[in-house]
């Protein structure tokens, strides 16, 4: 049984993973903290970690790719997309106006995970624009305390699953700005991992950090991949956090690490006096509507 560490029961990490591995032998390990979630897997308590990454509308999630360069180094095994439908949760009786509809003057405080809350700002600045937004460590810990604390005109902003989860109403359905919002997720682990259907394509992710004082070097670097015709689906800069003005780049390649054109590549990179390290080589899976029953 694949022991499998991601953020609260309830939480999109949750949603998303059942979404990936549905009918697939699991035991999931819950934790409040995403740096919890990272070192169960470092420590050896679980095989693998639920890793978001990557939103449509918030970009990178600085922190946790942060983590995955500079505190851990366990590779990518898996990368899937999945929706993040945000939904406004509470106890219904708390906020009913006396026509039965959802009063949402009422609603005093919001808490949810700080990308939920940047998800869904035209819905809140038009429904709740005076109620304060208090951030958590995921969506589904915001649903849990305001179970647990009735009556103060409290609500949350979290998924279907963590509704259900904590028993509570859902006060407004897919309250996100945008209908295209998507998270990236990856699965780190030490060992390769089987997903019950054929990938829709595969990906390496490598880092590199280019020599100091050399002009066109990021050019050069570029041009190792352009000329083979090698597919970057994303780059970004991040700081080294070594030195001021250091910075590291994140490369996805579309494309196996052990094929000659990408082996050959980081090579001529490598020749350049940059250092390359490759965070993982890995099947691909896109988000498919009609297989989201979980």
């Amino acid at each position: 049984m694949k022991r499998i560490a991601l953020l609260p029961s309830g939480s999109v990490s949750h949603e998303a993973i059942l979404y990936l591995l549905k009918g697939e032998s699991t035991q999931f390990i819950h934790h409040k903290l995403i740096s919890d979630v990272f070192m169960s897997t470092v420590d050896g308590r679980s095989d693998y970690s639920v890793i978001p990454i990557e939103n449509t509308i918030e970009g990178s999630v600085s922190l946790h790719m942060d983590w995955l360069v500079n505190e851990v180094d366990i590779p990518m095994q898996v990368e899937w997309v999945y929706p993040s439908i945000q939904n406004l949760i509470g106890n219904v009786s708390e906020f009913r106006a006396e026509d039965g509809s959802i009063d949402f003057g009422k609603i005093k405080k919001i808490y949810s995970h700080p990308v939920a809350t940047a998800q869904c700002r035209q819905f809140l600045s038009k429904y709740v624009p005076g109620a304060e937004l208090e951030p958590c460590g995921s969506t589904s810990e915001g649903v849990k305390i305001v179970k647990e604390n009735p009556g103060k005109g409290w609500a949350a902003i979290g998924t279907t699953l963590g509704s259900s989860t904590h028993e509570l109403n859902i006060l407004a359905e897919k309250i996100t700005d945008h209908d295209n919002n998507y998270t990236r997720f990856v699965l780190i682990g030490r060992h390769p991992i089987e997903v019950p259907r054929s990938p829709e394509y595969v990906k390496t992710s490598i880092l590199v950090t280019l020599p100091e004082d050399v002009p066109g070097a990021l050019h050069q670097v570029l041009s190792t991949f352009a000329w083979r015709r090698l597919n970057l689906s994303r780059i970004e800069s991040r700081p080294t956090k070594k030195k001021l003005g250091n910075y590291y780049f994140y490369i996805d390649v579309l494309d196996s690490a052990d094929s000659v054109l990408l082996t050959a590549a980081m090579g001529e990179i490598e020749a350049l006096g940059c250092q390359v390290r490759v965070l993982g080589s890995y099947p691909g899976f896109a988000y498919e509507r009609e297989k989201t029953e979980v």
